[in-house]
C-alpha cells in the first residue's frame, strides 16, 4: 500500500530539543531532585500525568516549588521547564509545506501545556505561522486528547479520529519505544536516529527505505 499519512513526532523531529539544559536550568534554580519527565515506561508518574492532562499547570507549579530550598516563581520554573525547547530549522518548515501537498500530515506529541505555550509562540514570531493548522491537518497533543504514547491505544485513537488506515501510515519518532508502540497498533514507523533529520528521509534516495 501506499503512504499517503505522514503522524510525525515534535520534541526531536520536528523541533530541536536538549533535555540537559532543563535538567541543568532546574539544579541552577536549586532543585534538589528532577525526576525523568520522558521515562515512557511508567504512566502513573507527577510529570507522566501532567503529560496525561491531569495535573494542571498551577498544580505542576505548586508541587514543583515544594522541592526547591528558596522561594521560585512560576516564571523561572516555567524558563526552566521550557530550556530543552530549541530552534525548529525553517528548513524543516519548508518541508512540512511541501509535503502537505502529496500526504496528510498530523503531529502526535508528548506534551503539556507550558511547553505547548512556547512552541505555538515561537512558530508564530519565529516562522510567521498562524497555528499548527498551517502545516498539519490535525495536531494530537497527550495533555488534551488524555493518551500518552507508546500505548497502543494513543495510535488506535488517531487512526480512528481521522479515519486513517495503518499500512498507509507512516509514523515518525525519535524514540524506539515510540516507533515499536506504532507499529504494534498497526502503522509503518520509522526510528529517526541521532544526527538524522528528516529533510533527508524525503529526497529521492532515502525516501521511506528503511520504513518499508
Amino acid at each position: 500500500m501506499p503512504v499517503r499519512n505522514i503522524i510525525f513526532d515534535f520534541g526531536g523531529v520536528v523541533c530541536n530539543i536538549d533535555i540537559s539544559r532543563t535538567k541543568a536550568a532546574f539544579a541552577f534554580l536549586g532543585l534538589r531532585k528532577f525526576e525523568d519527565a520522558y521515562s515512557f515506561t511508567e504512566k502513573e508518574t507527577f510529570l507522566g500525568n501532567f503529560e496525561l492532562g491531569l495535573i494542571s499547570p498551577e498544580q505542576f507549579h505548586a508541587t514543583m516549588k515544594s522541592h526547591f530550598e528558596r522561594p521560585v516563581t512560576d516564571a523561572e520554573i516555567d524558563h526552566a521547564w521550557n530550556a530543552l525547547l530549541l530552534d525548529i530549522p525553517p528548513d524543516r518548515i519548508t518541508l512540512l509545506k511541501s509535503l502537505r501537498t502529496k500526504y496528510r500530515l498530523f503531529l502526535l506529541s508528548n506534551t503539556n501545556p507550558i511547553h505547548y505555550k512556547k512552541y505555538l509562540t515561537d512558530l508564530q514570531t519565529v516562522h510567521g505561522c498562524r497555528d499548527f493548522s498551517d502545516l498539519f491537518e490535525k495536531i494530537y497533543l497527550s495533555y488534551q486528547i488524555r493518551l500518552r504514547k507508546p500505548f497502543r491505544e494513543t495510535f488506535e485513537f488517531v487512526l480512528g479520529d481521522a479515519s486513517l488506515t495503518g499500512d498507509e501510515t507512516l509514523f515518525i519518532d525519535d524514540s524506539l519505544p515510540h516507533v515499536l508502540g506504532a507499529r504494534k497498533a498497526g502503522l509503518l514507523a520509522y526510528h529517526l536516529l541521532p544526527g538524522e533529520d528528516i529533510r533527508m528521509l524525503f529526497s529521492p534516495e532515502m525516501q521511506f527505505l528503511r520504513a518499508l
